[in-house]
């Protein structure tokens, strides 16, 4: 999980840095849990342009990940910790012991032959890599692949590196600290895997040049000082100017500290503590 310098052979590689990938044991995906992966370039079905800045981009074939974690009771041991393409994480094949074979995010610190569980017993070890409610999780833990809807799956914390501390249990509900920093409340029948999510060097990986970030699928950012009126608030006007108001998107939002989420959401009564 170290990261690398290069050589600055070339201008782009005096700052660029990539991972060494040591923790990896195969380079070949499992070909039976993976999917065709057909790109949109950020368009809608009528073709319209709703996500900006996406298109191009290496291909990829898509990982099928078990982010349920529903397979109860069955023992299984990692196969492989692999690379995925489509997230930061590493990702690993586990074999079940009924020799069904599923992928799942690699906790930080799992090694091949490992031995694993998903369960709701009450006698299942606060292991990494295990997964189990919530309720039966100490206070102080820190989990990942966290559900926020029974039996939906793992939504929260499964990037890189990532994890949530469990802050407190009452009424039915677990307190968390997520990585945002936002203190939330959720069910505490929701699913949780013991541990923090591997490959934490990632965020020191220096991309170097534009073409690598176009390789990841990312196209140019213009500034809207440099677009006609037509296209932006900060557009127009005679020789170079600096936009004239407090930075806003195309439409119109401020683009600092502006708060856009509704006063009205459901979920609000949920969180304690908003994220900074």
């Amino acid at each position: 999980m170290a990261v690398k310098k290069l050589k600055p052979d070339t201008p782009s590689q005096r700052y660029m840095s990539v991972s060494t990938f040591d923790e990896l044991t195969t380079d070949k995906p499992y070909r039976k849990l993976t999917a065709p992966l057909k790109k949109t370039g950020g368009r809608n079905n009528s073709g319209k342009i709703t996500s900006r800045r996406r298109g191009g981009g290496h291909k990829r074939r898509y990982r099928i990940i078990d982010f349920k974690r529903n397979k109860f009771n069955i023992s299984c041991e990692v196969m492989t910790i692999e690379y995925d393409p489509n997230r930061s994480s590493r990702i690993a094949l586990v074999n079940y012991e009924d020799n069904e074979k599923r992928y799942i995010i690699a906790p930080d610190g799992i090694k091949v032959g490992n031995k694993i569980i998903s369960s709701k017993d009450e006698n299942i070890p606060f292991k990494i890599g295990n997964s189990m409610p919530l309720y039966r999780i100490p206070d102080g833990m820190l989990v990942h692949n966290i559900e926020l809807k029974i039996g939906k799956g793992g939504q929260l914390s499964r990037s890189a590196g990532s994890y949530a501390r469990i802050m407190a249990k009452e009424d039915g509900n677990v307190t968390l600290r997520l990585p945002s920093g936002e203190v939330r409340m959720i069910n505490e029948n929701c699913l949780a895997t013991i541990g923090t999510v591997g490959n934490k060097s990632h965020e020191n990986i220096k991309i170097g040049k534009a073409g690598r970030s176009r390789w990841l699928g990312k196209r140019p950012k213009v500034r809207g000082v440099a677009m006609n009126p037509v296209d932006h608030p900060h557009g127009g006007g005679e020789g170079r100017t600096s936009g004239g108001r407090h930075p806003v998107s195309p439409w119109g939002t401020p683009a600092k500290g502006y708060k856009t989420r509704k006063k009205n959401k459901q979920s609000n009564k949920f969180i304690v503590k908003r994220r900074k």
